[in-house]
């Protein structure tokens, strides 16, 4: 069932948000070379703590960090390294946070220096794909809607798709119902409804589709090793299109 947020919930999921937002806020102003993702880990759950929030990934299902840390040919779940970043990686951090009992989700794949021309249209257009999914959203369309926007865009340039991972509901629980793929036709599934909370979230690869789960039983890459970019946001439903919750 996909359950309707009241103004109540949506104001805590909109603090959960700002938090996960001032999460990226730091990565986005510390994020260079010589820096480790195990750094970035703890300083992302110092944030969460001093704004009164929990980290939601910590311990969920055996996770070991507060943060997921996904660099280059890496897609998602990938652990916190204390090897440094070098120039010219790109990195995915996704970041969840609880704030009395409601969740906040986003994602965002950062530049390490000076990127090579592929990875920066990778990451201009994953981030793009967001936005087209986005643009669909409203009460009254199908889900599906979003999904065929993102895999529309994506074909247009002839990035790969990551068809094993999805968005989701969020709210009282990290993954809710609806599961939202990143591809499908137009006009199936759901119909979106007015307060409605969703995390939209694009996985797209500079190759092929095809991923591949490491043995640690989390950390997820590309099968032929070529880089991948992740871009997500919470957002909920509204009349005339929607808001974005995981912002400052």
């Amino acid at each position: 069932m996909i359950t309707i947020k009241s103004k109540r919930e949506i104001e805590l999921m909109k603090e959960a948000g700002r938090v996960v937002a001032l999460c990226h806020k730091y990565i986005a102003e510390n994020i260079k070379p010589g820096i480790s993702t195990f750094e970035i880990d703890k300083k992302v759950e110092e944030i969460i703590i001093e704004n009164n929030c929990t980290p939601v990934f910590k311990g969920y299902g055996g996770f070991p960090a507060a943060t997921c840390c996904s660099p280059n040919e890496q897609v998602v779940h990938g652990f916190p390294s204390k090897k440094p970043l070098k120039e010219g990686d790109i990195v995915s951090i996704d970041i969840g946070t609880v704030y009395k009992g409601y969740v906040g989700d986003s994602a965002w794949t950062y530049r390490v220096g000076e990127v090579s021309a592929e990875k920066e249209f990778l990451l201009t257009e994953t981030e793009q794909s967001l936005w087209e999914g986005l643009s669909k959203v409203k009460e009254g369309v199908h889900l599906s809607d979003v999904s065929h926007a993102i895999e529309k865009y994506a074909n247009s340039k002839k990035l790969g798709i990551v068809r094993e991972f999805a968005g989701h509901g969020v709210g009282s629980q990290l993954h809710e119902q609806p599961e939202i793929l990143n591809y499908g036709a137009p006009g199936k599934g759901p119909i979106l409804k007015e307060g409605m909370t969703l995390a939209i979230e694009p996985m797209l690869n500079l190759g092929k589709d095809g991923v591949k789960i490491h043995s640690d039983g989390w950390t997820t890459s590309t099968k032929d090793k070529k880089p991948s970019a992740h871009f997500e946001h919470t957002i909920v439903v509204t009349k005339d299109g929607y808001e974005i919750l995981t912002k400052l």
